[in-house]
């Protein structure tokens, strides 16, 4: 008889059951509440309308008591199929110390965000039964084992390191402290006889154009299924193959080869090629007792890190080609995480990838993600970099965080396994560096900080289980305590010293073997804005956008890093715009160099692609969802082809950077312009650059050098690409009046298209959509517009064309907030 399911999604209710006592209008409240399973009590309550939305205002603080208390949920138990020898319990994820029981008999118990739990209920989990589980506070037990094993330190003060739970919960500088609770991921019930697939672990690789899938099939058998002969039966490219589990036996090994295999390569590279793979486990008599099933892809992945003269190289290989990793770092979505739906990654992820990119690394303050992430990269070739999750702090090594660090291992790397995008493993995010250069060495007086995890437990497991796939101990990691973990000429290393203290033009000293993580903060879009600050009169300092600004000094420095570069903004219109621009000069700053420096610097990982509420941070997609300037700038920049303006031993040169599978021709026009518009020097430079290749070519002489630095520019022409670089800084340079004229049309698909001319030159143009509507959406960010020239911009998401004098007042431009320019449109 085939294994069923049946999910426990129904009927559920929530009640504060003990720890900090409810507040604000949850007070007195102890009756049960309506419960959504997946879910967490924070999204509960909100529902049932007892705390108030904590992304709004500095709501936050109101619902504080909520990670402190503990919850119970309770529901009964129906439509259990009979007839079968074994029913257990599974839970895809239980946030995160829980106590489950059936009909008050205690059935199991959790302490771990991290992993999926089955419990045998045999006889107990009938219909009618009463399903419990009791959450204790995330608080209370990191205390308790902070108590057990000592204080270890943290960047942050919230205990995080103490226990199995995305840390982000716990608050980072860019999100909320939101401690959740909750069954969230799905509940089912399985009912099963004989045996079942306990585990697939496929192997897939391929050689010289064959396929090869090796599956090794782990089964659970019952009592009467102990001397069953059974069989495993793979499906893969129309092609099955079987293995005989042999009576006792708890594990097979099946294989199947795919002649001429097609292979899965990024985005970019090749086609996506994957292949449905289906493992079936039956019996003697032709009975299929359990499947298993996922979409499968050939490919090969290595990890080049072999010394040379620059240093210590970090090179993804994929089918033996060298990458150029054109990434972005990942946070969680939302930081109720059980809100995130398959439709919601789907989205993000392909904004991603509308975007050139071609490599999400999910961090490792945040979670495993749902398989739907990583489904959704097979399909756009998106790899993926995963972190282990373990994050700026000290991870005590000894029991119990030990033990639940190995398990919560083992089973992630074999979940993930049959994911062709998923191309590397990586130990943990700074806290190599961390022990190096964060003081961590006094207050460790000798006691473990998860050394062991990232050079001796995760490396094993990987090799164990995963052997496809190469492991890295750290982000930051020099490959070795003989260098310093964060030398940029080995391995990966991270630039934080650019924001933190200096400007974004330091990024051009710097010659990265691999950037990992590196970025400039700006506001969210308007809309999202409003969205977490509905009544408040904004103002860069006002009390709300302080809440919603959660790095230290983060305000500091956004206004230090638009001195070196504008005058002082004089509204907070002028500021919310500066400060996008300035995030977007910022990282392509540093993604134009070091995409110049290849095949030397092989990636750049910008921080960060998304975030999970509304806030001020690195992201270059709000927690709305919305697109900021930065976005459409990585779509600019992480294209196939990318020409920018570098200098090279203080002479300035054209790099020519062609990632795409075709040789590229043509032809750049290089022009140093007057501000006026006026021609000075002009000179056609031709080139041909093979695939995957960077050219440096010298800017002519009479051309690249500036006469008159505040009213001269340099502009490059090639193929629709452009790069513009001014004599001097912006807040020096004398900028015309734009002269911009705007006109408003109706686009065939109920979109608009907005039409913007400058009769002057127009320095970084934009037009925020969003203050047209809060759904409204442009194509385009930024872009620097010469004298006569036009940009149209395609606007949706409204159901109208709104008036001419509407957009006027939501297109912005540099000439508009710099002081003594008149500008007649935009501000």
């Amino acid at each position: 008889m085939s294994k069923q399911w049946t999910p426990v999604d129904r009927g559920w209710t929530v009640r504060w059951a003990g720890g900090e006592a409810p507040q604000g209008p949850a007070q007195g409240h102890d009756g049960p509440l309506p419960a959504e399973v997946p879910g967490c009590v924070h999204a509960d309550l909100l529902a049932a309308g007892l705390i108030p939305d904590p992304y709004v205002d500095d709501n936050e603080r109101a619902v504080a008591w909520v990670g402190r208390a503990d919850w119970e949920y309770r529901t009964v138990l129906a439509g259990i199929p009979d007839g079968h020898e074994r029913t257990e319990l599974v839970f895809d994820g239980l946030d995160t110390v829980a106590t489950v029981a059936v009909d008050g008999t205690v059935v199991g118990a959790t302490r771990n965000m991290h992993r999926s739990y089955r419990f045998d209920v045999t006889g107990l989990a009938a219909g009618g039964a009463e399903l419990t589980v009791r959450f204790t506070s995330a608080y209370t037990e990191a205390e308790a084992v902070r108590a057990l094993v000592g204080e270890r330190p943290n960047v942050y003060p919230e205990p995080f390191n103490y226990i199995r739970k995305m840390a982000s919960g716990f608050g980072w500088d860019w999100g909320p402290t939101l401690v959740t609770a909750g069954m969230w991921r799905p509940v089912r019930i399985e009912t099963w006889s004989t045996a079942r697939i306990a585990r697939v672990r496929p192997l897939v690789t391929v050689v010289d154009g064959t396929g090869r899938v090796e599956a090794r099939v782990s089964v659970e058998r019952t009592a009467s299924g102990r001397d069953a002969d059974l069989t495993a039966r793979l499906t893969v490219a129309g092609r099955t193959v079987e293995a005989r589990v042999e009576p006792g036996a708890a594990e097979t090994v099946v294989v199947a080869e795919v002649p001429d295999a097609r292979l899965w390569w990024p985005a970019g590279q090749g086609d996506q090629n994957l292949y449905p793979c289906e493992i079936t486990l039956g019996d003697s008599s032709g009975g299929v007792l359990d499947t298993w099933s996922r979409t499968l892809g050939f490919r090969t992945v290595e990890l080049d890190r072999s010394p040379d003269e620059h240093g210590t190289a970090f090179t993804l290989r994929i089918n033996g080609r060298p990458v150029f990793s054109r990434g972005v770092n990942w946070i969680p979505d939302d930081a109720l995480p059980a809100r995130v739906t398959p439709e919601r990654y789907r989205r993000r992820l392909e904004q991603a990838a509308d975007a050139g990119i071609n490599l999400v690394r999910i961090w490792g303050g945040g979670i495993y993600e749902d398989e739907a992430f990583y489904d959704a990269c097979d399909e756009l070739g998106l790899m993926v970099w995963q972190d282990f999750l373990f994050a700026c702090a000290a991870y005590p090594e000894e029991q119990p965080l030990r033990g639940e660090v190995e398990a919560e291992a083992r089973e992630n790397v074999v979940r993930l396994a049959p994911h062709p995008s998923l191309v590397l493993w990586n130990g943990n995010n700074e806290n190599l560096w961390g022990f190096r250069d964060w003081d961590w060495a006094e207050p460790l007086a000798g006691e473990s900080w998860g050394e062991g995890y990232y050079l001796g437990v995760l490396p094993r497991i990987v090799a164990e289980l995963d052997p496809t796939r190469p492991y890295a101990a750290g982000s930051p990691w020099s490959g070795s305590w003989d260098r310093h973990p964060n030398d940029p000429a080995h391995g990966t290393s991270h630039f934080w010293e650019v924001w933190n203290r200096r400007d974004y033009t330091d990024y051009l000293n710097e010659t990265p073997r691999f950037a990992a993580e590196f970025g400039w903060q700006a506001p969210a879009t308007l809309a999202t804005i409003r969205e977490g600050l509905p009544t408040e009169e904004l103002a860069p300092a006002s009390p709300g956008m302080l809440h919603h600004q959660k790095a230290e000094d983060g305000n500091g420095k956004l206004d230090r890093g638009l001195a070196h570069h504008f005058a002082p903004p004089e509204t907070f219109d002028a500021w919310h715009y500066l400060t996008q621009v300035n995030q977007a000069r910022a990282v392509a700053t540093a993604v134009a160099h070091w995409r110049s420096l290849w095949p030397v610097c092989a990636g750049t990982v910008v921080w960060q692609l998304n975030d999970c509420w509304p806030v001020t941070s690195w992201a270059a997609i709000d927690g709305g969802g919305r697109p900021k300037p930065l976005y459409f700038e990585l779509r600019r920049l992480y294209a196939d082809r990318l020409v920018s303006f570098q200098r090279r031993d203080g002479v300035p040169v054209l790099a020519v950077d062609n990632q795409a599978d075709a040789e590229w021709t043509a032809t750049a026009l290089v022009r140093r312009l007057g501000a006026d518009g006026r021609t000075l020097a002009a000179e056609r430079v031709a080139f041909a650059v093979p695939p995957r290749t960077v050219a440096l070519l010298p800017v002519p002489s009479g051309v690249g050098a500036f006469g008159e630095p505040r009213r001269e520019l340099l502009v490059v022409d090639a193929d629709g690409l452009r790069d513009v670089v001014l004599g001097s800084e912006d807040r020096d340079f004398a900028f015309p009046d734009p002269g911009l004229t705007v006109k408003v049309g109706d686009a065939a698909d109920g979109s608009f298209v907005v039409v913007v001319t400058a009769a002057g030159l127009a320095r970084d143009l934009l037009l925020q959509a969003d203050r047209l509507g809060p759904e409204a959406v442009a194509d385009r960010g930024l872009v620097t517009l010469l004298p006569g020239e036009s940009v149209a911009i395609t606007v949706s998401g409204l159901a109208g064309a709104p008036a001419v004098e509407a957009v006027e007042a939501a297109l912005f431009s540099v000439n508009a907030v710099q002081p003594g320019v008149g500008v007649a449109v935009g501000r």
